[in-house]
């Protein structure tokens, strides 16, 4: 009796093409509710997918995660893809319609935990509403590289695109939650940290939220506070618009956990990655009412004005102290934690 494909390990017979590779293809595309999004899709094993697109333009992003560990307080690396991806399309004003999914595996790495990391892949794109259409696999010798790499690929459709790059003087700045929360969950896992309360990733898929605000109207610029956090998202914008930003540090929603292991490790908060926040820039006459809708949504109920687009310091950001004093947030010189998404 053949012994079901969960109970096994990778061999690179499961990368080579043939039977073995084609069982482990059938079993795994049956944790995808959506497989299609047009005429031919993941079900065929074609050479490629087609799409059958909604009108407007299209939006293609793409990303490759190598998170350490693979599972984290919060999610997992099959979490994080698609909600990456899903939220850079997100932050661009799209709709995901679809995702494409590129797997190299260590061999020896257990089937039941791949099997576990694209089921939570597959929840998110349930839950947004976008189809699995193409995919690749390959497989490395044991040693030639750290359990699971994801490669995935996004696609699509904005009425309009939303840039990082259309803030104006008078836009208000909005943060859709708290930060930090997934680079201290990710570092805390990794190295064994223990911490007083709970310090879970954010890691979501913020479509949803970012939905509610570009149905009120007035959003001029969006992005997403990866790598480099917070800090890094509002210098990128500051300088691709040529304004200047200010945010006051009293309002920049950080959670108590994350802030005291930050300082214990000397670590700004501002500087950690974030994978289910979204920086907003929005007119001020629309900004309450943005803020409002977003609070409705439980993603966004911790959401902040923190500051405004300003036509001084162009392409700084000028953040103002707790204890009244005002500084430069200067660009980080790269994430503080490799291996965060």
């Amino acid at each position: 009796m053949r012994k079901p494909l969960s109970e096994e390990k990778i061999t690179a017979l499961h990368g080579a093409g043939g039977e073995l590779m084609n069982r482990l293809v059938a079993e795994l595309r049956e944790l995808f509710p959506l497989r299609a999004a047009g005429e031919v899709g993941l079900d065929d094993l074609d050479d490629g997918a087609s799409l059958s697109l909604p009108q407007g333009e299209v939006v293609v992003t793409t990303d490759s995660h190598v998170v350490k560990p693979l599972s984290f307080p919060g999610g997992d690396i099959g979490k994080l893809a698609a909600s990456g991806t899903v939220n850079d399309l997100a932050v661009m004003g799209a709709r995901p319609v679809a995702m494409t999914l590129g797997l190299i595996i260590e061999e020896g790495f257990p089937i039941s935990e791949l099997k576990k990391f694209l089921s939570s892949l597959a929840e998110v794109l349930r839950e947004v509403g976008a189809a699995l259409v193409t995919g690749d696999t390959k497989v490395m010798g044991k040693g030639e590289m750290d359990g699971l790499v994801m490669n995935t690929t996004g696609i699509g459709v904005a009425e309009r695109i939303i840039r990082d790059s259309g803030l104006r003087p008078g836009d208000k700045i909005i943060i859709t939650g708290p930060v930090g929360d997934h680079g201290m969950a990710v570092l805390a896992a990794r190295e064994g940290i223990p911490v007083e309360g709970e310090i879970k990733s954010d890691v979501s898929p913020i479509w949803p939220l970012v939905e509610r605000a570009l149905s009120i109207g007035g959003v001029t610029a969006m992005k997403d506070p990866t790598r480099g956090g917070l800090a890094a998202a509002l210098n990128e914008m500051a300088r691709k618009s040529g304004v200047g930003i200010t945010v006051r540090e009293e309002e920049i929603p950080v959670r108590p956990e994350v802030r005291g292991l930050a300082e214990l490790l000397g670590i700004s908060p501002l500087n950690l990655a974030c994978e289910g926040r979204a920086v907003i820039g929005v007119s001020p006459d629309r900004a309450e009412a943005v803020l409002s809708a977003l609070r409705e949504h439980p993603l966004g109920r911790d959401a902040r004005i923190i500051g405004e687009a300003i036509p001084e310091h162009r392409g700084k950001v000028v953040l103002e102290t707790r204890v009244g004093g005002r500084r430069y947030l200067e660009m980080p010189l790269g994430d503080p934690l490799p291996r965060i998404c």
